[in-house]
């Protein structure tokens, strides 16, 4: 089973993707993804790799998941 510890960029894209967001917007290092109903977008920066762990918690939780269905959906890329 995966841990949040070590997504990378490119999976928490394709997750995000899969889901339905879109790249609002790329500034400074960050990129800002989200979908209309969404409360607030995931953000996250693209020069840290692996993203770090909070950031990940903070997506699950914006993305209205569980933790469970994350890496099921990980696990299935």
């Amino acid at each position: 089973m995966r841990n949040l510890s070590n997504i990378t960029i490119v999976e928490l894209r394709a997750i995000l993707a899969q889901r339905g967001l879109t790249v609002e917007r790329t500034k400074g290092g960050h990129e800002m993804w989200s979908k209309e109903g969404m409360p607030r977008p995931v953000v996250f920066q693209t020069h840290k790799q692996p993203i770090p762990e909070f950031v990940v918690q903070n997506a699950i939780k914006t993305l209205g998941m569980t933790k469970k269905e994350f890496i099921a959906l990980l696990e299935s890329l």
